[in-house]
């Protein structure tokens, strides 16, 4: 079976720098781009688009390094709640540091941070004396009375000119923040207004990866994107002022649409005439024009719609979403014509679990065999399936045991004595580190090491919410997961 390649990843770094600079020249030689998604760490886009790299756009940007420069807006009403991105787990105002580390690592100049919506907070005036003191220019928007219906307020003095003006110096300015709801859009409609008040002429484009355009509305790709925004309530959706300009369809979601006719007026206002006849018009994405095998993408599609609808179902146990988020996923489920029973690894790792009375783990191999793991004295589930499935992968005998009980018991001994844990059996980090130190003088663990990385893109199911622990290891390994929502100990707090 294999992992079949489904997209063309050097095809998309060249159409889509390529298509940028044709829309700076649209505008005079200056772009306000707004970059939606994540940029860095595209997982969502690597998974349903096989080929894809995580780091796509941000390569794609380096290759316009010389004409660009970056703006990071981050919302004072974010800064002041502590908002945290749950992917990372680490609070919007560190997110902005890391990215500002992240684009200069990349050679990319991060000319301003902006603080949008600000109206006196505390919490906001510490962050940005902070930036200033490590030399990060840092501007400030205020909130608008009757935003966004109030377009004669909106567009004058005491709106968006009561905005600081980012001076920038590059034809590229790419608009980014930590997540959603930052003020992206406003930071670029304000740099309009004042650039055009310059008498600079200025364009904005929007720069967002799904849904595809030029994919049909119920394809598995976009499917998958309503199913990974279930919980923001977004939908796809035919582009109506597209078909009306053109007779084509194409695919927007509702929130993009539902703003297009402020947009456009408050563009008119701005600039004298808007450029875009539809929301579509507005964005840059190439990635359907890269798209090589469609049945492989399909297939990955379907798998993270399931995951998405098993993520819906533990979040749900947890409080972090409601019943209608998991509904919505079961929706689209059943419009991608699926049901879990299509994700191979989930079967047989409920079957184990019944069978042995613990935890029990499933993951499917490159070649599609599915390999267990059970849970022992020794070793958790997850920790036996990670060596269950190294040592298939790296050809050796499943009867050959990788790590001893005189590797493992001084571990145990450790955690339990010394550390302070209830548990002895090994975690899946645990049980690396023994392995890697067997593999200095064992030539059978040093062979199943070096099958690691071979791990990457395998799809896992486990009959129990896995620990903290076991999930970031198969995340740093980049092993798909996927857990029944249930918890192996009635425990309130959990750790590990």
């Amino acid at each position: 079976m294999g992992h079949r390649i489904g997209f063309d990843n050097q095809k998309y770094l060249e159409l889509q720098s390529e298509h940028i600079k044709k829309r700076i020249s649209q505008f005079g030689n200056k772009l306000y781009l707004e970059l939606g998604g994540k940029l860095f760490d595209d997982y969502h886009a690597s998974r349903v688009l096989p080929g894809f790299e995580p780091d796509s756009k941000i390569k794609m940007l380096t290759q316009l390094a010389d004409r660009a420069e970056v703006v990071i807006a981050i919302n004072a009403a974010d800064i002041e709640k502590n908002k945290a991105r749950s992917d990372l787990g680490i609070t919007y105002e560190a997110d902005v540091l890391r990215l500002i580390d992240a684009f200069r690592a990349r050679g990319l100049h991060v000319g301003n941070v902006v603080i949008t919506q600000y109206a006196g907070q505390y919490a906001a005036d510490v962050f940005r004396r902070r930036l200033i003191s490590m030399g990060i220019k840092v501007a400030i928007h205020y909130p608008i009375s009757g935003y966004p219906s109030n377009l004669s307020l909106i567009v004058s003095d005491d709106g968006y000119g009561k905005n600081d003006y980012i001076e920038t110096e590059r034809p590229l300015v790419i608009v980014t923040a930590p997540g959603p709801g930052s003020g992206k859009m406003a930071t670029c409609l304000s740099q309009l207004y004042h650039e055009y008040k310059r008498g600079v002429r200025a364009g904005y484009a929007k720069f967002e990866t799904f849904p595809i355009w030029n994919l049909p509305l119920k394809h598995p790709v976009n499917l998958a994107y309503e199913a990974a925004t279930a919980d923001l309530k977004d939908v796809n959706t035919i582009d109506p002022f597209h078909l009306e300009a053109y007779g084509k369809t194409a695919v927007n979601y509702n929130r993009d649409v539902e703003a297009f006719p402020l947009l456009q007026n408050i563009l008119e206002k701005i600039t004298g005439k808007c450029p875009y006849q539809s929301p579509t018009d507005m964005g840059v994405n190439m990635a359907g024009f890269c798209i090589t095998d469609d049945s492989a993408v399909c297939d990955a599609a379907r798998e993270e719609i399931i995951r998405r609808y098993y993520a819906a179902k533990c979040d749900r146990v947890l409080c972090r979403v409601d019943d209608e988020t998991v509904y919505r996923c079961e929706m689209i489920m059943s419009q991608a014509g699926i049901t879990s029973a299509y994700r191979r690894v989930i079967a047989p790792a409920v079957e184990t679990a019944n069978e042995t009375g613990k935890p029990a783990v499933c993951i499917q191999m490159p070649d599609g065999k599915l390999i267990t793991g059970k849970t022992s004295g020794l070793l958790g589930s997850s920790s036996a399936a990670l060596l269950n499935a190294i040592k298939y992968i790296a050809g050796i005998d499943d009867e050959v045991k990788l790590l001893s009980a005189e590797v493992i018991e001084p571990v145990q001994r450790l955690k339990t004595e010394f550390l302070g844990n209830r548990n002895p059996r090994l975690h899946t980090d645990e049980t690396l580190i023994a392995l890697s130190v067997c593999a200095a003088s064992d030539e059978t663990a040093k062979k199943a090491l070096a099958a690691l990385p071979k791990m990457r893109g395998l799809e896992l199911h486990s009959s129990v919410v896995l620990p903290a622990v076991d999930a970031a290891t198969f995340k740093k390994i980049g092993v798909n997961c996927t857990c029944e929502p249930v918890y192996e100990t009635k425990k309130l707090y959990r750790t590990k």
